[in-house]
């Protein structure tokens, strides 16, 4: 087994345990939903895909021709 999946394996039971430790704590949620066993495990993964669609839309609208700044010369 390599490094990488070493580090994938040890990543993986980290995760599982710290959802399945949610089930033993006594939550205080201040909405509903927050007293959900998963609720914090879902929440950073839509989290994180959120940022990651936000950036890729980010990046088309700031995209620009690689010979931007070359045109830019020409002009002046």
């Amino acid at each position: 087994m390599s490094v990488k999946q070493k580090c994938w394996l040890i990543f993986g039971i980290l995760l599982t345990a710290s959802v399945v430790a949610e089930y033993w704590m006594h939550p205080h949620p201040h909405f509903e939903v927050d007293g959900l066993p998963t609720f914090y495990a879902v929440y950073g993964f839509v989290s994180c895909v959120v940022i990651v669609l936000v950036s890729k839309l980010l990046g088309f609208v700031l995209k620009r021709k690689e010979d931007y700044y070359v045109n830019q010369k020409r002009d002046r």
